[in-house]
């Protein structure tokens, strides 16, 4: 078939001794023409100042493809356990729900 290229089924290999699991709260995001970049942190009760746990870059192509995949298990989550309620003042720019 011209055009069409055979799919080949990928498989990510999940190393427990070398990817670390990071509890976080905080989001931080950036772009330039080139890329995104998205800051994740954690703040807890009486930090003053959140400490960034990790710093994600990626090319616009693949923040578009973590979009689409965000969007579309959201939305399975709240198919099977309801919609998930945004508290207020817990919005883009504003508290995180944790009082200092």
């Amino acid at each position: 078939m011209i055009g069409k290229e055979k799919q080949e089924k990928r498989t990510i290999n999940l190393n427990f001794e070398k990817a670390e699991t990071k509890y976080v709260n905080l989001s931080l995001l950036s772009h330039s023409q080139a890329e995104f970049i998205i800051d994740f942190a954690r703040i807890l009760p009486g930090m003053v100042k959140p400490e960034v746990q990790d710093r994600i870059v990626m090319t616009p192509i693949h923040a578009k493809l973590l979009l689409n995949a965000l969007s579309e298990n959201i939305k399975k989550y709240e198919e099977k356990f309801g919609k998930i309620e945004i508290p207020t003042g817990v919005e883009e720019g504003t508290e995180t729900g944790y009082k200092s």
